[in-house]
């Protein structure tokens, strides 16, 4: 009997039914190739198939509740089961479903998403964003951003502006553009990148890099100076861009020290680069703001958006350009050969319009900076009285923890005990998604998550770094 026959056809599939969860999984290894998979691995182990969803929880096949400490995968913003985003999908699909956006050709949800990107987005230090380029994807928007950058320079006579710079550890997609300008080594070593002229300098991670007793306002400006050297080192005439997370995301919750971004900010201005603020993670609310760069108070002239824009719900991303870049790219650059079947699909617009229509009317964005954010940040930095962690910290509603063998020295594990993976299978089993990065072990909860749930998750945490804790010991990892 071949796969495709042991299960029901997906329109039979309901919430309320069974699951033949070896069918699925059979299934699923004879015909997906997953994102970022083992497939070897996967085939032996069989995926966790989930099912459904609500509020800030999913269920698996088996009947597992699963409190999603990660909203998906970052974008899970507005939560699950919002029957208002689904609705204006639907009505959007009954009234016009596709059509594209080329050949000066538009549609209205795509027409009132950007004037409503360009109201919520602020003005810092007299930049302003009055336009808005559409895609798919976080992927999509970056190769869209190394498009419009070289475009730019292109335009204003210095075609030599070609070189982008990145940081080490960043992730900014996966297409080749994206994985080029993120600094993931596993990326670059799987199908030659980076490409040409886009090259990186260190991550400002205090615990990794930080001099002995140096402080993280040293640090950060020292972190920030590698920007510098860089620049000085190619030549600032060959720059095009500096591009960075305000606070990176996939690799591991790296919140950089309040003197980091000021710093950046000076140098950028003083040898006359753009400066891309990638928050595909970090906008629609995750850090208690709209977009990032107001709550560190920079000035990108390019911001990178996606996932919170929807909540997931339907892919949709995007670039906000400053009026800097769009003047050129309007006034002297005639066509712009660049573009996606789906940008600006009005079915994703009018998701989006619904998703920042409920963000603003039930407060989310301002619950987290002032009361959720500030909670979790309390009961999230109990964690550093664990015996296994050091640096547990967070940043509205993203935190990452580290996991060390001896809490006084800070020695880290061996590799190969991949404490990190142990401390994540401990919270699979336990009713709980947390992400490990390494010996990092990060979330990023949906913003409805209120403070009993927050408190819920918490016991969760404790409760998995002890079985990890336990299970060290049992192993011999720990004394």
């Amino acid at each position: 009997m071949k796969p495709s026959t042991l299960i029901a056809p997906p329109a039979l599939v309901r919430r309320a039914e069974k699951h033949d969860t070896k069918a699925i999984q059979a299934l699923d290894s004879a015909h997906f190739i997953h994102p970022f998979t083992d497939h070897g691995d996967l085939a032996t182990r069989g995926s966790r198939v989930i099912t459904h969803a609500e509020n800030i929880y999913i269920w698996d096949s088996e009947g597992h509740k699963i409190l999603d400490a990660m909203s998906g995968l970052w974008c899970v913003n507005a939560g699950y089961g919002r029957k208002e985003l689904a609705d204006a999908g639907y009505q959007q699909m009954m009234t016009l479903p596709f059509y594209n956006s080329f050949f000066q050709t538009t549609n209205v949800p795509a027409v009132q998403l950007a004037a409503k990107l360009a109201q919520l987005a602020p003005e810092v230090g007299g930049r302003k964003f009055e336009h808005v380029f559409f895609s798919s994807s976080g992927s999509e928007s970056n190769d869209t951003n190394v498009r419009m950058v070289r475009r730019y320079w292109d335009l204003l006579g210095q075609p030599q502006r070609k070189v982008i710079i990145s940081r080490n550890n960043a992730y900014h997609g996966s297409t080749m553009a994206g994985a080029s300008l993120g600094g993931m080594s596993g990326m670059h070593a799987q199908g030659d990148l980076p490409i040409p002229d886009i090259v990186h300098i260190e991550q400002p991670h205090h615990f990794e890099h930080a001099h002995p007793g140096e402080s993280q306002d040293a640090f950060g400006l020292r972190a920030a100076r590698w920007l510098e050297e860089k620049i000085l080192s190619i030549g600032a005439d060959k720059i095009a861009a500096f591009i960075a997370e305000p606070v990176q995301g996939a690799g591991g919750v790296i919140i950089p020290p309040a003197t980091y971004w000021p710093e950046i900010q000076r140098i950028v201005d003083k040898h006359g680069i753009l400066l891309i603020s990638d928050e595909v993670i970090c906008a629609f609310g995750r850090l208690g703001h709209w977009f990032a760069y107001e709550k560190f108070g920079y000035k990108p002239d390019l911001v990178t958006f996606a996932k919170g824009v929807t909540s997931g719900y339907v892919p949709l991303g995007g670039v906000m350009v400053g009026d800097r870049v769009a003047k050129v790219l309007i006034e002297k650059g005639g066509e712009f050969n660049h573009g996606y079947t789906y940008s600006g699909h009005p079915v994703a617009c009018a998701v989006a319009l619904a998703n920042i229509e409920l963000l603003e009317r039930e407060g989310l964005v301002a619950r987290v900076k002032d009361d959720t954010g500030p909670y979790l940040a309390e009961r999230f930095a109990e964690l550093n009285k664990h015996p296994l962690v050091v640096g547990a910290e967070s940043c509205g509603f993203v935190a990452g923890l580290m996991l060390v063998k001896n809490k006084a020295t800070q020695q880290p594990f061996d590799e190969g005990v991949g404490v990190g993976m142990r401390c994540r299978a401990h919270c699979f089993n336990s009713g709980l998604i947390m992400r490990a990065v390494g010996d990092r072990m990060i979330i990023a909860p949906p913003l409805v998550m209120t403070r009993e749930q927050i408190d819920e998750m918490m016991a969760l945490i404790k409760r998995c770094l002890d079985l990890t804790e336990s299970e060290l010991r049992l192993v011999g990892e720990l004394g």
